[in-house]
C-alpha cells in the first residue's frame, strides 16, 4: 500500500509518496498550474506512476493540501450568494464590530461584503439566549424567502438565523426547503456552532462562497482519479492539521482555508519527535510567503480568530503566522525611496527574472543566485534553469539607486526579507511570552534553509534542524495526517461544582457525536482517539482560554477536585499568555470542544543507523557571499552524498532536489540519525 501527499503551492506543487509497508518514500515537485492547480496534481500523479514509483492499483490515499479556498476568498472569486438571517440583522455582517484594526488609515476602505444587501433576506422569527422560540417560522415563512432566492439565481446560500447555535431547528426546516430547490446551504448550526454572531455570519457565509468553488475543484478531480487510480481514496488537509473526507470538504470548504501551512506544521512536528527536539518553531519559506509557528511539547498552538482576505474566520486553525516574504517576492521602492521586499510575488509565472520566464522585477531568488549561493544550474536537479544575468540585470536599476554594486543591493535585499522573518517569528515568540533561545529553529519549505541561519542569529537562537526533505515537508505532514474532526457545544455557566453534572452531560454529547462520527468515517476503534478541552475565562472577559482535558477525567474526578484542577490549569494558561492570572476571581464555562481523531498512519520511530567517521568530500567549489566581506570560495555537498555522523564545517553549501542549506562560517552541521542536518551556531 503506497500513500501519496500532495500539496499545491504558489510556486510549486509536491509529492511524497510513502510505502507503507517498508516506510520508504520518494519525493519530487513540478511548477504550480495556478490557472488550474488540479492539471499539476493529475501530471504528478501521472509522474508518478510513469516513473515507476507507485502503481496505480498501489495507491491505497491521496492526502491534498488545497490552497483554492485561499486563492477564491483573497481574489473575491466565490460564487454569487444569498444570506437568509432573523429579521432586523441583515445589515450585521456590513457592521460587523466596533473593532476596526486600521481605524487610524484613512486610505483603508473595510473589505466589502460578500453578499450584496438585496441577497441578503430576513426571516420572520426569534429564539432566545436560551434555545426557546420567540417567535415560531411558519411554512409560508419558509416558501416566500425560497421564492425570492429561485428568483435571485443564487447557486449557494448562508442561513444565519439568531440563537441558532442552541436552537437549530428554524434553520433545518429553511434548509430543507432551500436544497429542494436546488439550491447549495450553508448552516451556521453546522458550520460554526457557537456564540459571537458576527463572527457565526461571517463564517458561514464565507463557507457559502466557497461551496461552489470547492465543488467544481472537487468534481473534477475526483472523476479523474476515479479513472487514473480507481482504488485509492482522497483526504482533504484541513486548517486545524488533519484530514478531512471529500465529502466534509464539499459541506465545509472554509475548514481548508489554511490548509497547505497546517500541513507543514504536522509534517515538523513528525519530524522533531524523530530529531528529540521538543519545542521547535519553524519557518516554512516557499514562493510567495513564509509561515511560521510555535511547537512546544511537539503540539502546535490552535488559534479560533483568524482573517482571511479581510474577513473574520472563527474555526479551529493552526495557529499560524503569514508574512509576504518568499522565493519570488519582489524588491521595490516605496514612495518615501525606501527599499522594501514583498509582499508582492512574481510568483510561479512570470516568476523571477533568473527563470527566464518573461519576468523582469528583481526578487530574493535572484539576489540568492547574484550571490552564488543558488547555483546557476538551476532548482529541482536542474529542471528549472536560473541565468544569473538576468538576475543581474533586475537588480541593476536598485544598486544603481541606492549606489552600490548590484551584490551589496543583493544583500540588502536578503537582510529586508530576514527581517521580515523575524518580526514574524518574534510575534508567536516574544509577544507571547516565548524566548526563542529555548527553542530550534526548523527550516522547510524551497527557502527556508537558504535564509535560516541568517533568521536564528537575529533571535539569538542556537541551532537550527533541516529536515531530510525541507520543500516537500508539507506534502509529508498530510500524509502522516490523521483524519480529524472537531465539534462544539457553547453553554455559557459558572466553574463551580454545581455545574459539574451540566458539564458531564454536554461532555457526554459532544462524545457520542464523536463516536457517530467514528463510525460514518469507518475508524477501528484501536485508532479512535477524542481529546476534550473547554474554554474558560474570567467572568467579565471577552475571550477565552482553552483548557485541555480528557473523557475519564471529567466522568470519573469528584466534581470539587476536577473544578479545582480546570481552574489552576487555566489560571497557569492565563499567566503564561498574559503574564498575571486572579486567584480570587470567578471563572466561567463558555464553551466545550471534542476533537475526534482518526489514526491512519501510525507513529514509526526511525531506524538507529550506523555513524559514519569519515568527513563527507565537496562535489565542487565556487565563489559565494556570506557578508558585505565579499565572496568566499566555498565547499558545494551533496546532500544526497551526506550519511549519519557526516560533519560539514561552514562555510559551506549543501545542495538537494528541493532546496539549499547555507551553513556559515563558525557553523558546524550534522547529519543525525533519523537523517535530519542539526546546525550548531557559534556563540
Amino acid at each position: 500500500m503506497k500513500i501519496v501527499g500532495v500539496d499545491v503551492g504558489g510556486t510549486f506543487t509536491d509529492f511524497h509518496v510513502l510505502d507503507v509497508g517498508t516506510g520508504t518514500s520518494q519525493v519530487f515537485k513540478l511548477s504550480s498550474t495556478p490557472d488550474n492547480p488540479a492539471d499539476a496534481i493529475i501530471d504528478g500523479l501521472r509522474e508518478i506512476v510513469a516513473r515507476g514509483l507507485a502503481g496505480a492499483d498501489e495507491i491505497d490515499r491521496i492526502c491534498h493540501g488545497t490552497t483554492v479556498a485561499t486563492n477564491a476568498l483573497i481574489q473575491r472569486k466565490g460564487g454569487r450568494i444569498a444570506l437568509v438571517t432573523t429579521e432586523g440583522f441583515r445589515d450585521l455582517l456590513e457592521i460587523g464590530r466596533q473593532t476596526r484594526p486600521h481605524m487610524y488609515d484613512l486610505k483603508l476602505d473595510h473589505p466589502a461584503p460578500l453578499v450584496d444587501r438585496e441577497l441578503r433576506l430576513t426571516a420572520p422569527e426569534r429564539v432566545d439566549a436560551k434555545g426557546a422560540v420567540l417567535r415560531e417560522l411558519t411554512d409560508g415563512d419558509i416558501d416566500e424567502i425560497v421564492e425570492a432566492l429561485k428568483a435571485s439565481g443564487v447557486r449557494s446560500c448562508a442561513v444565519c438565523l439568531l440563537f441558532s447555535f442552541l436552537n437549530p431547528e428554524h434553520e433545518r426546516r429553511l434548509a430543507a426547503a432551500i436544497e429542494a430547490a436546488g439550491i447549495e446551504v450553508s448552516l451556521s448550526s453546522e458550520v460554526q456552532p457557537e456564540f459571537r454572531e458576527y463572527e457565526r455570519m461571517s463564517t458561514t457565509v464565507l463557507n457559502a462562497y466557497l461551496v461552489p468553488v470547492m465543488n467544481h475543484y472537487l468534481e473534477r478531480l475526483e472523476n479523474v482519479l476515479a479513472e487514473e487510480l480507481p482504488v485509492a481514496s482522497v483526504g482533504i488537509n484541513q486548517s486545524s492539521g488533519g484530514l478531512m473526507s471529500v465529502r466534509q470538504a464539499r459541506r465545509f470548504p472554509v475548514r481548508t482555508a489554511l490548509s497547505g501551512p497546517a500541513g507543514g506544521v504536522i509534517g515538523a512536528a513528525y519530524v522533531a519527535r524523530h530529531s528529540h527536539a521538543d519545542h521547535i518553531i519553524t519557518l516554512d519559506m516557499g514562493g510567495t510567503s513564509a509561515d511560521v509557528c510555535l511547537i512546544s511539547h511537539g503540539q502546535a498552538g490552535v488559534a479560533y480568530d483568524r482573517s482571511i482576505g479581510g474577513f473574520p474566520v472563527r474555526l479551529p486553525m493552526v495557529d499560524v503566522n503569514a508574512v509576504g516574504a518568499g522565493g519570488g517576492s519582489i524588491t521595490w521602492f516605496d514612495a518615501g525611496g525606501m527599499l522594501r521586499v514583498g509582499p508582492y510575488s512574481a510568483g510561479a509565472k512570470p516568476g523571477p527574472a533568473c527563470y527566464g520566464l518573461g519576468g523582469t522585477e528583481p526578487t530574493v531568488t535572484d539576489a540568492n543566485l547574484i550571490l552564488g549561493r543558488l547555483s546557476s544550474r538551476g532548482l529541482l536537479a536542474g529542471r528549472v534553469p536560473l541565468k544569473v544575468d538576468l538576475a543581474r540585470e533586475a537588480f541593476r536599476p536598485v544598486a544603481e539607486r541606492l549606489g552600490m554594486s548590484i551584490e551589496h543591493a543583493a544583500l540588502g535585499c536578503i537582510d529586508i526579507v530576514v527581517a521580515n522573518m523575524v518580526r514574524a517569528i518574534r510575534s508567536v515568540s516574544v509577544e507571547r511570552g516565548h524566548d526563542p533561545r529555548d527553542f530550534t529553529l526548523m527550516p522547510f519549505g524551497g527557502g527556508g534553509p537558504l535564509h535560516a541561519e541568517d533568521v536564528a542569529r537575529a533571535l539569538s537562537m542556537g541551532s537550527v534542524v533541516v529536515p531530510p526533505h525541507p520543500g516537500i515537508l508539507c506534502a509529508q505532514g498530510i500524509v502522516v495526517s490523521d483524519l480529524k474532526e472537531n465539534m462544539v457545544r457553547t453553554h455559557r455557566m459558572p466553574l463551580v461544582a454545581a455545574s459539574v453534572p451540566a458539564i458531564r452531560s454536554v461532555a457526554a454529547d459532544l462524545l457520542e457525536e464523536a463516536e457517530r462520527w467514528f463510525e460514518i468515517e469507518e475508524i477501528s476503534r484501536e485508532h479512535r482517539t477524542a481529546i476534550l478541552s473547554l474554554d474558560l475565562r474570567y467572568v467579565g472577559q471577552n475571550y477565552e482560554l482553552s483548557v485541555e482535558t480528557s473523557p475519564e477525567l471529567i466522568r470519573e474526578v469528584a466534581a470539587d477536585s476536577l473544578v479545582e484542577r480546570l481552574s489552576g490549569d487555566f489560571n497557569r494558561i492565563h499567566e503564561a499568555n498574559y503574564g498575571h492570572h486572579d486567584l480570587a476571581a470567578a471563572i466561567e464555562v463558555v464553551n466545550l470542544r471534542c476533537v475526534a481523531r482518526g489514526r491512519l498512519y501510525p507513529f514509526k520511530k526511525a531506524e538507529d543507523r550506523e555513524l559514519r567517521a569519515d568527513r563527507p568530500t565537496p562535489r565542487e567549489t565556487r565563489a559565494a557571499w556570506f557578508s558585505r566581506s565579499g565572496a568566499v570560495e566555498t565547499p558545494i555537498y551533496n546532500r544526497a552524498d551526506l550519511a549519519p555522523g557526516h560533519v560539514v564545517e561552514g562555510p559551506a553549501i549543501i545542495e538537494q532536489m528541493d532546496t539549499t542549506t547555507l551553513v556559515h562560517s563558525g557553523t558546524v552541521a550534522t547529519v543525525d540519525s533519523g537523517m535530519n542536518l542539526f546546525l550548531e551556531l557559534a556563540r
